[in-house]
C-alpha cells in the first residue's frame, strides 16, 4: 500500500532534482542537449544516485545558447538522441516528486520532445524552489537560482550545467524545508496548496490575465484512488486479547531434554528464561531442533542457557496487534514477551497467535518508527498514518479505534524521539540522565484520542533537583532536542507552550507535588488554564513509575479538594454555541464549524472532572464515562447518548481531516458544514444535543 503523497512530510519526500539545458528559451521549439538529475531521500542528497547525459538535439545549437551553457555541436555529436536518453531518464524519475528551479520550462520541453516521439508521460508532482522561496523568503530581491542559493548558503558548482543546477536546486530545497515548516507548510499537499494560492494571487495582481506557465502541475486535487480495504483486525484488537497467559518459564540450568519434555507436557512452543543477570531470554522449539540437528543427541544434555535468545523482544499488553506484528517483522522473531504497565512479563505471543484468521495483506503500520534513526526517517513512518486512517474509515472501523491507533503512533514517535534525544545528549558530551525521570504525553495523546491535527503536549518529571539546577539543565537540553525532533518529524510545537522544554512542564517529583498542591488553592478557572490535561498524562519513556506516581497524586489531591473540583467544573461547563437561533449549524466565514470547541471539549472535560471527583483513575473518555455509569452517576441512557456523541464527533472530524489532507489543507477540527448531506447534518445536530447533557451532568456534580 502506497503512502498518501499529500500527507508526506517535505523532510521525508522521495524526490528527484532535475535540470535541463536546451537549444533555446522558447519551449515550443527548444530541443534538449543535456539532462542532469540527483535523488533526494530522507532530507539529504543521495550522492550515489545521479544521472547526467548529453543529448544530440538533431539540429545545430545556436551560438547565443552555447555562450550560456557552453555545450557545442561537437560535444553532442555521438550522444544519444532523445528517445534513447529517455529510456534511462524515465525509470530514474519514476513516481518521484520533481524538484527544480522554474521547472515549468523543463517539463514543457520534455513533454514536447515526448510528443514528437509519440511517447506519453504521466505528469509528475512538482515542487519548484522558485515558488517555494517566494513563500519562505518573501523579502528576497528576486527569486533567481543564484539569489536563492546565496541567501541559503548554497554554493553552486557548475552553473548553467544540468547537473550543477540540479544539485544546487536540491540543496536549496533541503534548506527551504525548515523555513517552510516555520510557516506551517510541512507536507507535499500543504506545499502544493500554498503554491496554487501563490499562482492565483499572482493572477489576480495581473488582472486575471496570468495563466499557469506551461508544464506547471496543479497537484492540489487528489487523483481518483481506489481505497483498498485492509484487514482491520490488527488495528482493532490489542495484544492482551490474544496473548498466552500466564507465561511459561524454564530454568536456565535445565537441559535441553528437560525443556523438550516441558514443551510437550504443557503443549507450548517456547519457554522464557530468567537469567541471573536479570535479562529475560527465550528458547523455542525451533532452537531445540536446530541444536539437535547441529550436535545430535549430545545436545539434549546441554543447558538451555547456551541456546537461548537474549534479551527477548517484548511488546506492551495494551498495544494494538499491528504493533506486535510489525515488531516481529523488524526483529525477525516469531515470539514476543508481553509486558504490563510496570515492565513485568505477563504473557507471550507467537506469530501463530497474531496471524490466526488474518489475510496475508501487508501491514501498513509496522515498527518503522522504532527503527528510525533521524527526523526524516521518522517523518517517512509518520506520513503513513493518514493512509491507514483513510483505509480504516473505508473499512468501517469506528472513529474511536482510529483515534486510538493515531495515538499509538504518537506515543511511539514520542518515545523514539526521546531515545534519539538521549543518544544525542551522549554525543554532545552531556552524559546520561543525571537521575531517574519519566516523559509524559498529555492531552488527547495521553487519553488515546488523537486526531490527524495533533500537536505536542508533553511533560517531564524527574527524581530530584531544583529549577535551574544541573539536573534541570540536563533535562531542558534533552527536551529541546526531543521537541525539535517531534516538530521536524511532523508533530508541530504546541502553540500553547505545553512542552517539556518549557520550565512549567519540566519539574522534579517534589516540585510537581508542590505544583499540584498549588492548583488546589487557585482562585479562578483562568488560574487553572491547561491544568486539566495533566490528568490525561500517560508515561511513555523512562521510569514510568514516576509518571504513574505523580498522576495518581494529582487524582487523589484534586478529588479531595472541593474548590478545585468546582473550578474545573466551571471550565467544563463552558460550551461554544453550535447552532444558530433558528436551529441551523453555525458556520464561520469559510463555512466551517469547530467541532472541538462546540462538542468534543465539553464531553472530554466533563468526563475528566467527574473522574477526578469520583476517583475514576482512567484516561480514555469512554472509560471515564463507563466508570461513571458503574457508579450510577447520570442516567445510563444519557451516558450512552454522550458516548455515542463522542464517537460521532470524532468520526466527523477524522473524515474532514482526511479530505483536507488530500487537498493540501492543514487538518483541523473544523468541519465544512456546506459539504454535509441533510442526513449528516441531522446526525451531527443530535450529537451536539448530547453535548449539553454532558455539560448538565458535570454541573450537577459540583460539590
Amino acid at each position: 500500500m502506497s503512502t498518501d503523497v499529500h500527507a508526506v512530510q517535505l523532510i521525508a519526500v522521495d524526490a528527484v532534482a532535475l535540470d535541463t539545458e536546451t537549444t533555446g528559451l522558447d519551449a515550443r521549439n527548444a530541443r534538449l542537449v543535456q539532462v542532469g538529475a540527483i535523488r533526494i531521500r530522507g532530507g539529504a542528497l543521495v550522492e550515489t544516485d545521479t544521472l547526467e547525459t548529453l543529448i544530440d538535439p538533431g539540429i545545430a545549437i545556436p551560438p547565443a545558447t552555447i555562450a550560456v551553457h557552453g555545450i557545442t555541436d561537437a560535444m553532442v555529436k555521438g550522444a544519444p538522441r532523445f528517445v534513447e536518453a529517455w529510456r534511462r531518464l524515465s525509470p530514474f524519475l519514476g513516481p518521484s516528486v520533481l524538484v527544480g528551479h522554474t521547472l515549468s520550462y523543463d517539463i514543457a520541453v520534455i513533454e514536447r520532445e515526448l510528443a514528437d516521439a509519440g511517447l506519453r508521460w504521466k505528469r509528475p508532482r512538482v515542487l519548484d524552489i522558485r515558488h517555494l522561496a517566494q513563500i519562505a523568503l518573501p523579502t528576497l530581491n528576486g527569486h533567481t537560482l543564484d539569489n536563492i542559493c546565496e541567501v541559503l548558503g548554497v554554493t553552486i558548482t557548475g552553473r548553467h550545467t544540468a547537473s550543477g543546477d540540479a544539485r544546487a536546486a536540491a540543496e536549496a530545497f533541503i534548506r527551504l524545508v525548515p523555513l517552510l515548516r516555520e510557516r506551517d507548510i510541512r507536507t507535499v499537499g500543504e506545499a502544493n496548496l500554498a503554491l496554487k494560492t501563490l499562482r492565483e494571487r499572482e493572477a489576480r495582481s495581473a488582472g486575471g490575465l496570468t495563466a499557469a506557465a506551461p508544464g506547471t502541475v496543479d497537484d492540489t486535487e487528489p487523483s481518483a484512488e481506489v481505497v483498498h480495504r485492509i484487514d482491520s483486525s490488527a488495528y482493532r484488537h490489542r495484544v492482551r486479547d490474544v496473548m498466552s497467559t500466564p507465561p511459561h518459564w524454564a530454568s536456565a540450568k535445565a537441559t535441553l531434554a528437560e525443556l523438550v519434555r516441558q514443551l510437550m507436557r504443557e503443549k507450548i512452543s517456547s519457554a522464557l528464561i530468567a537469567n541471573e543477570d536479570g535479562r529475560i531470554g527465550i528458547v523455542t522449539e525451533r532452537d531445540a531442533l536446530r541444536a539437535i540437528a547441529e550436535q545430535g543427541n549430545a545436545a539434549l544434555d546441554l543447558p538451555i542457557a547456551g541456546i537461548q535468545s537474549v534479551p527477548i523482544g517484548t511488546v506492551w499488553q495494551d498495544a494494538f496487534l499491528y504493533r506486535a506484528i510489525g515488531r516481529m517483522q523488524r526483529l525477525g522473531y516469531r515470539h514476543l514477551g508481553v509486558t504490563d504497565d510496570y515492565g513485568n512479563i505477563v504473557g507471550a505471543v507467537t506469530a501463530r497467535n497474531l496471524l490466526a484468521g488474518r489475510t496475508a495483506a501487508p501491514m501498513m503500520l509496522g515498527d518503522e518508527i522504532q527503527s528510525a534513526d533521524d527526523a526524516p526517517a521518522l517523518a517517512v513512518a509518520w506520513s503513513k498514518i493518514s493512509t491507514v486512517a483513510r483505509r480504516m474509515v473505508a473499512d468501517g472501523v469506528d472513529a474511536r479505534t482510529t483515534a486510538a491507533v493515531i495515538s499509538e503512533e504518537i506515543r511511539l514517535l514520542t518515545r523514539r524521539c526521546a531515545e534519539l534525544a538521549e543518544a544525542r545528549m551522549g554525543k554532545e558530551g552531556l552524559g546520561p540522565p543525571p537521575c531517574a525521570f519519566c516523559l509524559l504525553l498529555l492531552g488527547s495523546g495521553g487519553r488515546g484520542e488523537s486526531l490527524l491535527a495533533a500537536d505536542q503536549d508533553n511533560a517531564i518529571v524527574f527524581a530530584q533537583g531544583a529549577p535551574g539546577g544541573p539536573e534541570d539543565q540536563w533535562f531542558e537540553r534533552f527536551a529541546m532536542i526531543l521537541n525539535a525532533l517531534l516538530d521536524a518529524a511532523g508533530v508541530p510545537f504546541c502553540k500553547g507552550g505545553i512542552m517539556a522544554r518549557n520550565a512549567e512542564w519540566r519539574k522534579s517529583v517534589d516540585d510537581w507535588r508542590r505544583t499540584i498542591d498549588g492548583w488546589i488553592v487557585k482562585q479562578s478557572p483562568q488560574d487553572l488554564l491547561n491544568v486539566d490535561i495533566f490528568y490525561d498524562a500517560m508515561p511513555v519513556y523512562g521510569d514510568r513509575a514516576f509518571g504513574r506516581e505523580i498522576w495518581a497524586y494529582a487524582y487523589d489531591k484534586g478529588g479531595a479538594a472541593r474548590d478545585f473540583v468546582n473550578l474545573l467544573t466551571e471550565q467544563a461547563r463552558v460550551k461554544a454555541p453550535a447552532l444558530t437561533l433558528f436551529g441551523s449549524l453555525k458556520q464561520d466565514d469559510s463555512g466551517r464549524l469547530d467541532l472541538k470547541m462546540t462538542g468534543l471539549f465539553s464531553i472530554v472535560a466533563a468526563a475528566r472532572v467527574l473522574s477526578i471527583k469520583h476517583g475514576i483513575k482512567e484516561r480514555p473518555t469512554l472509560a471515564r464515562w463507563q466508570g461513571l455509569t458503574a457508579r450510577k452517576i447520570g442516567s445510563e441512557s444519557d451516558v450512552e447518548r454522550i458516548i455515542d456523541a463522542h464517537e460521532t464527533l470524532l468520526g466527523f472530524i477524522i473524515t474532514q481531516q482526511l479530505a483536507d489532507i488530500a487537498k493540501g489543507v492543514t487538518p483541523s477540527p473544523r468541519v465544512d458544514v456546506r459539504a454535509l448531506s441533510a442526513g449528516q447534518k441531522t446526525k451531527l445536530k443530535a450529537a451536539l444535543g448530547a453535548v449539553s447533557t454532558a455539560v448538565d451532568i458535570a454541573g450537577e456534580g459540583r460539590l
